[in-house]
């Protein structure tokens, strides 16, 4: 009888138990990474190597083409982490939209202008950064979540002198990429992606936000890898330069690193971690996309093998247990059928820009969930 009597109170205790943990509200942003494959205007800019998109240049870039190019990334944008997401429900478009390939600041102001964008009333962050031709890094975020107290755009200083000697005299075509303008031959200086430090309140809490777009593999992903493993080591820095100041600083960092989870930018100069388990103190980085590609996902192709190249990672104070405030719940990789090439020699590849075709981008938009228990 007393075991009956037990059983009955064990039952009733879990209804109710389970009753209330169904009935948790929370509170869901999207922080989303998108490559926009030059996202250029139609105008000529003497001061950058931009000739390529004009009319009259070699992708016979016009005005309509550039209207559809916006269309089709605020199509994407729009689309991010919107939805039901099993228990938690998630209405909005991402808060926080980490950029790559954009050319200046007002292609961002006529794509957060696009109907599908407009209404999430986006703010920008961005920086001329010293690229030759001109390609810079941005956040946009939204202005009724996010306040925005400090930003800043911090320059990666690497020579050529880091490269084997032999890529001074010969880029190897067969590596080389869109990102045309890592290897200056007439310079010492490698002109790059400047890596960009957002600092404010999503909701009252206050988080860092990093934005990169590392050196790419022209003349080699062996012989390149300096550049990349100094941009590792620029991003570890001013994650500890934020550690320090506040130990329990919340970091993202994210972008476009042209190297996989695996190599040694991202596991040894940053030091990320596969597990959150891994993470022992608060200088530690977990990065949910290390697990996802040995899972065999993709967020582009490189030399026709799939990888994801494009990366969010957390610091440990957004992997902690409880939810009484914003922490990291999970990762994807957003590639709808509409987004892919159908035909072809690129079957199952992302669908970029060609001379016949306004695509999206050559990669596939990243992004995480931050969660936070509702009162």
């Amino acid at each position: 009888m007393r075991i009956k009597s037990s059983l009955a109170l064990f039952i009733v205790f879990f209804a109710i138990t389970k009753g209330n943990a169904q009935a948790k509200n929370y509170s869901v942003h999207t922080v989303a990474f998108y490559n926009f494959e030059n996202l250029f205007d139609t105008i000529n800019d003497p001061k950058t190597i931009d000739e390529e998109w004009l009319s009259s240049g070699a992708q016979n870039w016009t005005s309509k083409k550039y209207r559809q190019k916006l269309e089709n990334l605020s199509r994407v944008l729009s689309e991010i982490g919107v939805g039901p997401i099993e228990e938690k429900k998630n209405p909005k478009p991402p808060t926080f939209i980490g950029g790559a390939e954009i050319e200046n600041r007002g292609v961002l102001e006529d794509l957060i202008k696009q109907p599908k964008l407009a209404s999430s009333d986006y703010g920008i962050v961005h920086y001329d950064s010293p690229d030759k031709r001109g390609i810079d890094v941005a956040l946009l975020y939204q202005k009724k979540h996010f306040k925005v107290t400090s930003s800043i755009n911090i320059p990666l200083i690497i020579y050529k002198k880091q490269m084997d000697n032999s890529v001074k005299k010969k880029v190897e075509t067969d590596d080389a990429s869109d990102d045309k303008s890592e290897v200056e031959l007439n310079s010492e200086r490698v002109y790059t992606r400047d890596q960009l430090l957002v600092t404010g309140f999503l909701d009252g809490e206050e988080i860092n936000i990093i934005v990169n777009h590392w050196p790419s593999r022209s003349g080699g992903e062996k012989k390149s890898s300096p550049f990349r493993e100094a941009a590792g080591a620029l991003n570890r820095k001013i994650m500890d330069s934020l550690i320090k100041i506040n130990p329990n600083a919340k970091i993202i960092t994210m972008g476009d690193l042209n190297d996989g989870s695996y190599n040694r930018s991202v596991k040894i100069a940053i030091g990320a971690k596969l597990k959150k388990t891994e993470l022992q103190v608060p200088r530690d980085i977990y990065n949910p996309f290390e697990q996802m590609a040995k899972d065999g996902n993709a967020s582009l192709f490189y030399r026709d093998a799939g990888d994801i190249f494009d990366q969010i990672m957390v610091s440990q104070q957004f992997t902690l247990p409880d939810y009484s405030s914003f922490r990291y719940w999970k990762a994807g990789i957003y590639n709808k059928s509409f987004m892919i090439q159908t035909t072809g020699q690129y079957k199952g590849y992302p669908l970029r820009h060609s001379i016949n075709e306004v695509g999206f981008s050559d990669h596939f938009p990243v992004y995480i969930y931050l969660i936070k228990q509702s009162k």
